[in-house]
């Protein structure tokens, strides 16, 4: 294919993406995120998603190849807890994750662990076991990327996410 050839279609595909109607993605024509808008809104409603997340705390971290939780983590899995039985309507899955040091094989495995912790405490405080999932991601899903202690700590984590109802069995 000649340089030609290449420059139209380069300038075809861009004229082809400046035909896309943005609101198809959520958005209006100024930029706003509609979705995003009404999560915001939910900050200040004390049954929604995104006040657990911000408000109670949806994660909880844990010391280096460990899997018992402190009382940091016991106090915000104890607001978790009364928020769900306040809001019944409502389920959890609970993402194990853990830093990037060791085997991958180790970290699912450590990254269950702190899961079930997680799904035990929140058992123990009267949430019904049928609520409640576990999911181990190791240390595929790090939100923090860097070789330092600051970062690692960061990543040993379980994680509460809400949904509306969707893990019954």
């Amino acid at each position: 294919m000649n340089l030609v050839s290449k420059t139209l279609l380069l300038v075809a595909a861009i004229g082809l993406g400046a035909c896309t109607d943005p609101s198809q993605y959520g958005t209006g024509g100024n930029g706003t995120d509609y979705n995003s808008t009404a999560d915001l809104n939910g900050v200040n409603d004390p049954s929604s998603p995104a006040y657990f997340r911000e408000t109670i705390g949806d994660r909880v971290l844990f010391a280096v190849d460990q899997s018992t939780l402190g009382d940091g983590a016991r106090a915000t899995l104890l607001a978790q807890a009364n928020w769900l039985h306040a809001n019944p309507e409502f389920d959890a899955l609970i993402e194990g994750h853990a830093d990037e040091q060791g085997t991958r094989e180790y970290n699912l495995a450590l990254g269950a662990r702190r899961a079930n912790a997680v799904e035990e405490y929140l058992s123990s405080q009267g949430i019904a076991s049928n609520r409640l999932r576990v999911v181990s991601f190791g240390k595929e899903r790090p939100i923090e990327v860097c070789s330092d202690e600051t970062c690692y700590g960061q990543n040993r984590r379980a994680v509460t996410v809400i949904s509306a109802g969707a893990l019954t069995s």
